[in-house]
C-alpha cells in the first residue's frame, strides 16, 4: 500500500537546505518545510550534508513541527542501482516526510521496497500537463513538482483537473537557460554533467562576439544594414581564446544565455488563491543570508494574504527581496512565452545593494556577539533581522570591539572569522528586554553595499524591466537606462559608490539609527526627528526628502 498524504489546508513555504546550518536558518525564518539531499544520490553533487547531518536535520525539523523532504532525483545509471538498498534502508529509518524522485525506475523501486514513504515527483521529470500529473497520481505519487515552463494558465487548468493531488511550483530562484536542466552545454564545455547534478553554469560565463568574413578572415568591423549579410557571428569564451563557436539567428532573434532570476512575489496571490500546495524556493547552493531573507519575505507575504487577501500587495515584500543578490527578477513563463525582459543582455553579475554582514552567534549579559561574514568599516549601519517579522533593528557603529580580546578597531575583515561584541549600552534607543526577546542565535544581519556606477545603473534597469513585465513600466525609459548602462560598462573604473553617507558627519542618512549622535542632537535635524517618530522602527526616509529635511 502506497502512502498518500492529504492536501494541506493552506500553502506551505518550501525552502532549500544546502547544509545543516542553512536548514536551521530556513526553519528559524519561517519555512514550513525544507528539501535536502546527499551528493551521491541526488542532483546536488555540491551538497554539504553528510548522512549523519541529514539525520540531525530531519530531527531538528520535526522537533520544530516542520517537514523535511529528501531528494533522490538522479537519473540512474547501472552503477547507481547497487546503492539503492542501503539508501532505502537508511531513509526508512530516519522517516523523511517525502522523497523527491525523477526516474521512473527509482520511483518503482522505492514504491516496492518502502511503501510507507510519501513519493514526490521532481521537477526534473518535466511535468507540464494535467495528463502527466494524472499519470503520476495513478502510479501512487502524493505530489508533483511542476516544471518551471508551466504557465499560470496551464497551472490553473492542472489544479482544476487534478484536485486531489498536491502540486508544487517554483516561485523564486535561478532559472536555467534550457528546459528544466536538460542541458548538454556544461558537459560540452567543462565535462561536467548538468543532468547528474554537476552543472558548471557555462551559460553564465563571459563570452565575446567575433565576426568572420566569408573568406575565413576575422576582423573588427562596424556593422551596418548594408554589410550585415557579409558576416558570420561567433562566441569566444574568455578562457578558450581561439575557439570560435558560431551564433545563429532566426526570425525570433539571437538566443541569449543568461536568464534573470525567477520571482513570482508580484503574482503570489494568484498561486495562493488557486491552492498551489507547496511554494518552492530554489537555492541550495546559496548563502544562509539568501535563505533567511527570502524565507522571511515569503513567510510574511503568505501569512498576510491569508489574513486579508483583498488588500494584499506585494510591494513591501519586493523591497525585502531587492536586498538579496540576484541577476534581476523576472516572471519568466508565468504569462506564457518569455519576453526579452526575462534575460540580462549587458551585465550578468549577481549582486544587490545589500550584503551579508554576519549573524548573531550568542546573546550574553555583555551584549550581542556577532560572527562577521563581510568587511565592516566605521560608519556602517548594521541591520539585525529578527525572525517573525519584516522589522529590522538598526545600529550604526564607529568602532568594533573584538568579543574575545576586547581590542577595538575601525575596520573588521571577515577572513579570520572574527566575532565582535555590541554592548547593550550602544542600543540606547531600544528596550533591552525587548531586544533579548527578539534576537536569538542565528539571527541574520545585513548592511548596505557600495557598488560601481555600472552596478547602480543595472539595478535601475532591472527595476524598470520588472515594471514593464507587470504592465506599469516605460519602454522609452528602459531604452534610455539601457544606453546609460552600456556607457557605464564601457567607462567602468571600478570605483565603488555608497548609497548613503558612510559617516554621520558627512550628512544624515535619514535612518535615525542608534549611535548617530548627530541625528539625535543636532538642531538642524529637528524636523526629521519629529517625522521619524511617525515611522516604523528603522524605516528610511524617501531619498528625495533628505535634502529637504536638513
Amino acid at each position: 500500500m502506497v502512502k498518500i498524504a492529504p492536501r494541506p489546508s493552506r500553502s506551505e513555504l518550501l525552502m532549500p537546505a544546502g547544509s545543516l546550518e542553512k536548514l536551521k536558518v530556513a526553519i528559524l525564518y519561517g519555512a514550513d518545510a525544507v528539501y535536502l539531499g546527499t551528493p551521491d544520490m541526488s542532483l546536488r553533487t555540491k551538497s554539504d550534508f553528510t548522512l549523519e547531518e541529514i539525520v540531525e536535520g530531519i530531527k531538528f525539523a520535526h522537533e520544530h513541527g516542520k517537514r523535511a523532504y529528501l531528494t533522490l532525483n538522479l537519473f540512474s545509471h547501472n552503477k547507481d542501482i547497487e546503492k539503492l538498498p542501503l539508501f532505502i534502508e537508511t531513509i526508512r529509518a530516519i522517516q523523511p516526510d517525502g522523497v523527491i524522485i525523477a526516474d521512473p525506475g527509482i520511483f518503482n523501486y522505492v514504491q516496492q521496497h518502502a511503501p510507507d514513504l510519501e513519493l514526490h515527483i521532481s521537477t526534473q521529470a518535466n511535468v507540464c500537463s494535467w495528463l502527466s500529473v494524472d499519470f503520476w497520481q495513478k502510479q501512487g505519487a502524493s505530489l508533483c513538482v511542476l516544471a518551471r515552463e508551466v504557465t499560470y494558465e496551464e497551472l490553473t487548468e492542472i489544479r482544476e483537473k487534478c484536485p486531489d493531488i498536491k502540486l508544487e511550483a517554483f516561485v523564486h530562484g535561478a532559472m536555467c537557460m534550457t528546459y528544466s536542466g536538460r542541458c548538454l552545454l556544461s558537459n560540452f564545455m567543462a565535462e561536467r554533467g548538468a543532468n547528474q547534478g554537476n552543472c558548471a553554469n557555462s551559460c553564465r560565463w563571459h563570452y565575446k562576439v567575433h565576426m568572420k568574413l566569408r573568406d575565413g578572415t576575422v576582423k573588427e568591423l562596424n556593422l551596418t544594414d548594408e554589410n550585415m549579410e557579409l558576416f558570420e557571428f561567433f562566441l569566444e569564451e574568455e578562457c578558450r581564446q581561439g575557439e570560435l563557436m558560431p551564433i545563429e539567428e532566426d526570425e525570433r532573434g539571437s538566443y541569449i544565455l543568461n536568464s534573470k532570476d525567477l520571482c513570482l512575489m508580484p503574482k503570489l496571490d494568484d498561486y495562493l488563491r488557486i491552492g498551489v500546495d507547496s511554494l518552492k524556493i530554489e537555492g541550495r547552493n546559496k548563502s544562509a543570508y539568501y535563505v533567511a531573507i527570502t524565507a522571511r519575505a515569503y513567510r510574511q507575504a503568505i501569512d498576510d494574504w491569508y489574513k486579508d487577501p483583498e488588500n494584499w500587495s506585494p510591494d513591501i515584500y519586493m523591497e525585502e527581496l531587492s536586498t538579496v543578490p540576484s541577476r534581476g527578477y523576472t516572471l519568466a513563463f508565468h504569462e506564457g512565452r518569455l519576453s526579452n525582459h526575462a534575460h540580462n543582455y549587458e551585465h550578468t553579475k549577481t549582486f544587490a545593494d545589500y550584503e551579508y554582514a554576519g549573524y548573531v552567534e550568542e546573546i550574553s549579559n555583555r551584549g550581542v556577539h556577532i560572527a562577521i561574514k563581510n568587511r565592516l568599516e566605521a560608519g556602517d549601519v548594521l541591520e539585525l533581522l529578527p525572525p517573525g517579522s519584516l522589522l529590522a533593528i538598526f545600529i550604526r557603529l564607529y568602532e568594533f570591539e573584538d568579543a574575545r580580546t576586547g581590542r577595538k578597531s575601525d575596520t573588521v575583515n571577515a577572513g579570520q572569522k572574527p566575532v565582535i561584541l555590541i554592548p547593550w549600552s550602544l542600543f540606547d534607543q531600544e528596550d533591552e528586554e525587548k531586544l533579548r526577546r527578539q534576537l536569538c542565535s542565528q539571527t541574520i544581519i545585513r548592511k548596505e553595499k557600495s557598488l560601481t556606477k555600472a552596478e547602480w545603473d543595472r539595478l535601475k534597469l532591472d527595476a524598470t524591466s520588472q515594471r514593464i513585465e507587470l504592465g506599469t513600466g516605460s519602454n522609452s525609459l528602459y531604452e534610455r537606462q539601457q544606453s546609460k548602462l552600456q556607457k557605464s560598462i564601457f567607462e567602468e573604473k571600478g570605483e565603488r559608490i555608497p548609497k548613503i553617507p558612510r559617516i554621520g558627519t558627512s550628512g544624515c542618512c535619514g535612518r535615525g539609527c542608534n549611535g548617530c549622535m548627530i541625528f539625535w542632537h543636532d538642531p538642524i535635524y529637528e524636523k526629521a526627528r519629529k517625522l521619524i517618530t511617525q515611522k516604523k522602527q528603522g524605516e528610511m526616509f524617501d531619498r528625495d526628502m533628505r535634502e529637504e529635511l536638513t
